[in-house]
């Protein structure tokens, strides 16, 4: 996979990638050029993926950036990698913690923005009053990673969905008569 991966990466810059990198060269591919790989241009959280992965925060990825993504978007990659990493592309504001706004922001990306302010909001409170164990309004790492526990799907979703933005059918925060994402 890496070979291939080597190539995929410097098909995106083949001017600036070069074939050697025995002596480590100090190339970042620009996130525009990211953004447009099929795996991510329709993806509304590309730019998120893309700020996660990379070094220097901007989504402007070097090779290792690169390997390392696609590494965490494999079917291969445990559970437990997916769910930490997904934990920080929805952590809008790197604070460690996935608050209202960084619900909102991940719900509003999710739902291409059909949800109103009120129903959006609505849908925010409940996720954190069903995922956030200590109470207290903010959902942390180890309350995510709980809540995908109890959410079988989201494997699934890791697997195909994170790189077209498809959430699964049940998320594991909603009842029948909620809001389905």
């Amino acid at each position: 996979m890496p070979i291939r991966l080597f190539h995929r990466y410097r098909s995106l810059a083949p001017q600036v990638v070069p074939l050697d990198y025995t002596c480590r060269p100090d190339v970042k591919l620009p996130y525009q050029l990211i953004s447009s790989m099929p795996e991510l241009k329709d993806n509304p959280f590309r730019q998120r993926i893309a700020e996660v992965f990379s070094e220097d925060g901007e989504g402007n990825l070097t090779l290792d950036d690169f390997l390392d993504m696609f590494s965490v978007l494999s079917e291969m990659a445990p559970r437990d990698l997916k769910a930490y990493y997904a934990f920080k592309i929805y952590d809008f504001n790197n604070d460690d913690y996935i608050c209202q706004r960084d619900l909102e922001k991940t719900l509003s990306k999710l739902t291409r923005s059909e949800l109103t302010l009120g129903e959006l909001r609505m849908v925010c409170e409940k996720a954190i009053d069903e995922a956030d164990l200590d109470n207290d309004g903010r959902i942390s790492l180890e309350d995510f990673q709980h809540m995908i526990a109890q959410a079988p799907d989201f494997l699934s979703w890791t697997k195909s969905g994170i790189t077209r933005g498809n959430p699964p059918e049940q998320f594991g925060w909603f009842g029948d008569d909620d809001v389905i994402l």
